[in-house]
Order: structure tokens, then sequence, then C-alpha cells
């Protein structure tokens, strides 16, 4: 019985993000849960979750302490802090305006934002009308 293996580069007509044109926005509730988490912990990172147990939620943890991998990419800075994300799921979202936001929530996560009764979430513009911003969206990728 062979091993399953997960194929890698399947979208190769997407490139990786242009570091010099990076995606991510932040909502202002978002930049205040980020500038009080970096107060209390130090600098800090984001990983846009695929979907597993956070459901693809950005989780922020202690920059470091999440070790990014070779599938990983750079996808933005929200200042010093940076945000990654998988290869794949990139490809996937290359052509999706997308925020970070916080929402209050007692949810369980490894992410440091559960330490304040909220969580980071993502919006989307994926399916907005145009001239909208993706921070004003209810739609949670």
């Amino acid at each position: 019985m062979g091993i399953a293996t997960r194929p890698n580069d399947l979208r190769t007509d997407i490139p990786d993000p242009d570091p010099d044109n990076l995606p991510v926005d932040m909502t202002p509730v978002a930049r205040e849960l980020l500038e009080r988490i970096v107060a209390d912990h130090g600098p800090v990172m984001f990983h846009q979750s695929g979907g597993c147990c956070e459901g693809s939620s950005p989780l922020c943890f202690p920059k470091g302490e999440f070790k990014v991998g070779t599938t990983d990419v750079l996808v933005g800075r929200i200042g010093e802090t940076e945000v990654w994300m998988d290869r794949e799921q990139w490809r996937t979202w290359a052509h999706t305006g997308w925020s970070i936001d916080a929402v209050p929530s007692r949810g369980s996560s490894f992410s440091l934002d559960v330490l304040y009764d909220m969580a980071f979430i993502v919006r989307t513009t994926y399916c907005a009308l145009p001239g909208t911003v993706a921070g004003a969206h209810p739609g949670n990728v």
C-alpha cells in the first residue's frame, strides 16, 4: 500500500506573491487587537490556516514559534508583522481582496487572540461589488 501525497504546485500559472505589492489589509478593530498582543507578547506573526482545526483563520503566534515550511509564502506585512500562507492556498486566493478583522469570540485556539476573548478572521471581496472594501463585508473565507 502506497503513501498518499498532496501534489505540489498544482496551479503553476499563478506566481508567488510580489514582495513589493502584498495584498494583506487589516481593519481598525483587528489592528487595535494586534497592537495589544504585541504590547503584551512582543513581535508576532500570522499564518493563514488552511482550514483544519481553526477552520481557515489567520493564526497569531509569537514571532518564530510557528515554523514556516518550504511550501509557505509571505503574503503580506502589517507593520512589522509578517503574514504567511501555504503556496497552494495563496494560488487559490491570489485574485481575492482580503482583510484581517477581529470579532468577539470564546473559541479555543493556539492563536494569541483567544487570550483577549477575540478571534482574528478573514473578510473577503471575492464576490463583492466593485468599489467596496474587504473589511466591510461579513463573508468570512
